[in-house]
């Protein structure tokens, strides 16, 4: 019965900015962990950041870090992604589970999942 949906997203040039919003229920939200994956045309599902509210966090892939930041909270997680690049032009979805240790980064590790909200980023 847990339910994830994603708002935010949209089309910006090389080096804005944008603020996506993941609000959630019908779960324990203060204490589900979270994270975001994102997907690109012909390309996986790849980890983006995580909050391991639980077990300790955040985590970010490498090639988000200083630029992106996950937050959360009662029942809503953010990613506010600042100096964007076209590379992270993808389909941003939002992931939870009721506890997520060292396989933060695995998708098929959490239980519930948005829809998804598209990002591109124009040069």
């Amino acid at each position: 019965q847990v339910q994830l949906v994603e708002t935010g997203g949209g089309s910006v040039r090389t080096g804005g900015s944008l603020k996506l919003s993941c609000t959630i229920s019908g779960g324990a939200f203060n204490t589900y962990d979270m994270a975001w994956f994102r997907q690109a045309p012909g390309k996986e599902r790849d980890f983006v950041a995580a909050l391991r509210r639980n077990s300790g966090g955040p985590h970010y892939t490498d090639s988000v870090k200083g630029r992106f930041t996950i937050s959360a909270d009662l029942n809503t997680v953010y990613l506010q992604m600042n100096s964007l690049k076209p590379d992270d032009t993808a389909t941003y979805y939002c992931a939870a589970d009721p506890w997520i240790g060292r396989n933060f980064q695995e998708r098929a590790e959490y239980d519930y999942w948005g829809q998804g909200t598209q990002v591109t980023v124009s040069t």
